[in-house]
């Protein structure tokens, strides 16, 4: 078993925006649907993170990541808290990326565990998310989120196949 850490981040600084590049690569490489389509470049994931970065110094984004024992990001969550004033109750969960290499040990859900505790703290009742993975949202079903919905074709995978999302909410307490 891993052994890891959970953060929340206080600062994105250069090194992080690469470690988190990498991490988005691995997940589009590896067919994850989370806004990218092959081919991934790091071209395109520096400029996701760089961008991601300038909304987590306007505090419009909690950020956690997953550590391993030297320090090394191999999973992250965001929760964009900076919606419009009649949704400010409400955080939408995206990019819960995990590398390929640490599946299966855990750091989903804590870092799922994190994100839902941090939102709550910043005042936050209501989370949502949308997802295109069946092992999401099994993740999500076992941490107690609803499922609202499912629109088919929405959005490309990798390989450019289109795939069905499924939409998921918590109410936070």
């Amino acid at each position: 078993m891993m052994n890891y850490t959970i953060k929340a981040l206080s600062y994105l600084d250069e090194s992080a925006v690469q470690a988190l590049s990498a991490i988005l690569i691995d997940a589009v490489t590896h067919g994850a649907s989370v806004g990218f389509i092959e081919p991934m470049t790091t071209e395109k994931a520096l400029q996701y993170w760089q961008h991601a970065a300038a909304s987590f110094a306007r505090q419009e984004r909690l950020i956690w990541v997953a550590v391993d024992t030297q320090n090394k990001i191999i999973g992250t969550v965001t929760v964009v808290v900076n919606l419009p004033e009649n949704q400010a109750h409400r955080g939408d969960l995206i990019k819960l990326l995990v590398h390929s290499g640490a599946r299966q040990q855990g750091i989903g859900q804590a870092l799922m565990k994190a994100a839902e505790q941090g939102a709550y703290e910043a005042g936050k009742t209501l989370l949502v998310l949308d997802t295109a993975g069946e092992e999401a949202s099994r993740l999500y079903q076992r941490l107690q989120w609803r499922k609202a919905g499912m629109i088919p074709d929405y959005a490309m995978f990798p390989d450019h196949s289109l795939g069905a999302t499924h939409y998921y909410y918590k109410i936070l307490a």
